[in-house]
């Protein structure tokens, strides 16, 4: 952002602030940490999660109305991944900085 103008390093910091919003919550970052190893089933994230399946569709829609996350619907199943690049490397890097051994 360095030597950007300053409205579009507004524009930026406000993009950026309402990811973190979104990040800033334990339940959605253990969703996303867990699809980072690649997709899941509503199932398989809820077993992980230990919450509940209306706790999980509320946190899995607003990630989705942000673009966080797609589906895939095979079968009677509805998996899970991260769809956008940035979250994927936002989550590997906070994979590497507090989980990594």
């Amino acid at each position: 952002m360095q030597g950007a103008p300053p409205e579009e390093m507004k524009e930026r910091c406000e993009t950026i602030a309402a990811i973190l919003k979104t990040l800033a919550n334990p339940q959605r970052l253990t969703i996303l940490c867990t699809l980072t190893e690649g997709e899941k089933s509503v199932g398989e994230l809820q077993k992980i999660c230990g919450i509940s399946q209306s706790v999980m569709s509320q946190h899995l829609a607003r990630m989705r109305l942000q673009g966080f996350l797609r589906t895939d619907k095979r079968q009677n199943f509805v998996y899970y991944y991260i769809s956008d690049e940035r979250i994927l490397k936002i989550m590997q890097s906070l994979h590497d900085v507090f989980c990594a051994e």
